[in-house]
This record gives structure tokens, C-alpha cells and sequence, in this order.
């Protein structure tokens, strides 16, 4: 792709990464706010749907407003109290007013997010794929991580997603169109066959309709060639999780773990090296 770079680098790479540290401030609010927001709508709509009486409730913030607060205390948090990353050092991971603890996990979404937003940039230049693809991680890093807590893929997400790539495809930024629509076809397909299978042969869900869609995503992103190389990683990656969360006395043999994180580091990997993993086993088998 036409580089577009109009800056100095050191400038544009410091910009990039102070973007990435506040858009993870805000992806920590969504992956908190959009399940209960889930949660809460179903919960309308079934009552209404089956006729009861709407029980009380207090209807759980937006997604924008009201602004950040402290859960225990409710004090609103203070925007120099709410600086990514540093922030947290300054507090001593304590809130302000009541001194209750802060989870780690809030710093380091937001660290996570600005280096993965950093990489992109680096690794694609400044270009309309460097934009795509973070648009793409930042998605990928709410969906881990409300997969990680709710067991949950949300479509207002996913299906907006699939769309986005067969949209950017019209203009081949990471796959051809017609490898695009394939992709997304073929991945929802692979899933649904095998979650049916596994029904019939077992009696139970394998997995969640939420993985179908999220794999048709990285097929209209990333065309049908990279699939192979995502369900490997994803497939390999979820069985050592698996044994690691069972050897640590954190999951069951049998018990249901969310399969979303693990499809999302595939995607990722494909992301920024799937091209390369491809030719590299194309070129070992022969095949090349």
C-alpha cells in the first residue's frame, strides 16, 4: 500500500502509541459496560416477550456516559486520575477516595493495546492497512476479554466486523474480494460442521455461535488460504490453555472455556505474519 506518512517517524510512532494507551482507557469501559448492557436488555425483552410485569432495576450505565466511577464508592474518577497506565502507578492501584483496590487488568489492557497499536503501525507503515488492522486488534482485545469474563461474542461486534472486511477487501487492502466472501463463507461453515458433529456424536455444544462469526471474520479479512493456519494455532494454542488453567486448579475436565481468546491469537499471528507462515510451509512441503 501508498505510504502516508507526513510526519516524522519518531512523531508518528509516539502519536500512534499514545492513541493506542487511550483508545485501551476505552476499551476497558466497553468490556465492562457492554455485557451488562447486554444482560439488561434480554432480561426487557424476555419479560416483555412473555408477558411479566417488568421487575425494578437499575438500568446499568452506557456505554459513553455517565463517565468513568469508582464501583465500590461511586465517586466519578477524576480525569487526571484517569491517565492510562500511569495513573494506576500514581494511585498505587488504589482508588482515590475509598482506597479500594484496582484490578492490574486495567493498566495492562491499556498497555496492551498501546504496543499492539504501536507494532501496527510499524509493521505496515503508515497506510490504510496500519488503520484497518488496529481498528481489527482493538476489536479482538474487547472480545478476548468479555469472552474471557461472560463466555460471550457479541455480535453487535462480530457482524459489524465481517461486514468491514469484505468492505476493505472491495479495494484487495489484505485479500482479493472473491477470496474474501469465500473466506467468510467457508470459515462460518467449518465451525458450524463441526459444532453439529460434535452434537451428534456427544450430545453437547462444543462451542459458541459467537466462534462461527468471529472466524467468518478473519475469512473476510484475510481471505480462505489463512483459515488453515488459524485453526491450528487457535486449536493448539486452546489445548495448552486448557492444560494450564486444569494443572493450575482453575478449570475441569468437561467444564465449557471460552475458545474466543485463542481464536483471536490466530487471527492475530495471521495478521500480521500469516502471508509469511503460509509461503514458509508452502516452501518446506514443496508445494511451492
Amino acid at each position: 500500500m501508498q505510504d502516508l506518512q507526513l510526519a516524522p517517524l519518531p512523531l508518528i510512532l509516539a502519536f500512534a502509541c499514545i492513541t493506542g494507551l487511550l483508545i485501551g482507557s476505552f476499551l476497558n469501559v466497553l468490556i465492562l459496560r457492554l455485557p451488562a448492557r447486554m444482560k439488561y436488555s434480554w432480561r426487557q425483552e424476555c419479560e416483555e416477550y412473555l408477558g411479566k410485569e417488568t421487575q425494578a432495576e437499575v438500568e446499568p450505565p452506557g456505554i459513553i456516559l455517565p463517565g468513568s466511577h469508582c464501583p465500590v464508592c461511586k465517586t466519578p474518577i477524576k480525569p487526571w486520575h484517569n491517565i492510562p497506565v500511569i495513573s494506576y502507578f500514581l494511585l498505587r492501584g488504589k482508588c482515590h477516595t475509598c482506597n479500594t483496590s484496582i484490578s492490574p487488568r486495567y493498566p495492562l489492557i491499556e498497555l496492551l493495546t498501546g504496543l499492539l497499536t504501536l507494532f501496527a503501525v510499524i509493521h505496515f507503515g503508515v497506510t490504510a492497512q496500519a488503520l484497518a488492522a488496529n481498528i481489527l486488534i482493538w476489536a479482538l482485545i474487547v472480545l478476548t476479554f468479555i469472552d474471557i469474563d461472560e463466555q460471550l461474542l457479541p455480535d453487535s461486534i462480530t457482524l459489524p466486523l465481517v461486514w468491514l472486511g469484505l468492505l476493505i477487501n472491495t479495494q484487495s487492502l489484505f485479500a482479493s474480494p472473491l477470496d474474501a466472501i469465500y473466506g467468510a463463507v467457508f470459515a462460518y461453515l467449518v465451525l458450524w460442521s463441526i459444532y453439529h458433529l460434535f452434537r451428534l456424536i456427544t450430545g453437547k455444544e462444543g462451542m459458541g455461535f459467537g466462534d462461527f462469526k468471529l472466524l467468518s471474520l478473519f475469512g473476510a479479512w484475510f481471505g480462505w488460504q489463512l483459515l488453515p493456519q488459524i485453526l491450528i494455532i487457535s486449536s493448539l494454542s486452546g489445548v495448552a490453555g486448557a492444560l494450564i488453567l486444569m494443572l493450575a486448579g482453575k478449570a475441569e475436565m468437561g467444564k465449557a472455556l471460552p475458545f474466543g481468546p485463542y481464536l483471536a491469537l490466530g487471527g492475530l499471528i495471521a495478521l500480521f505474519w500469516g502471508n509469511e507462515i503460509n509461503d514458509w510451509y508452502l516452501h518446506i512441503s514443496g508445494l511451492a
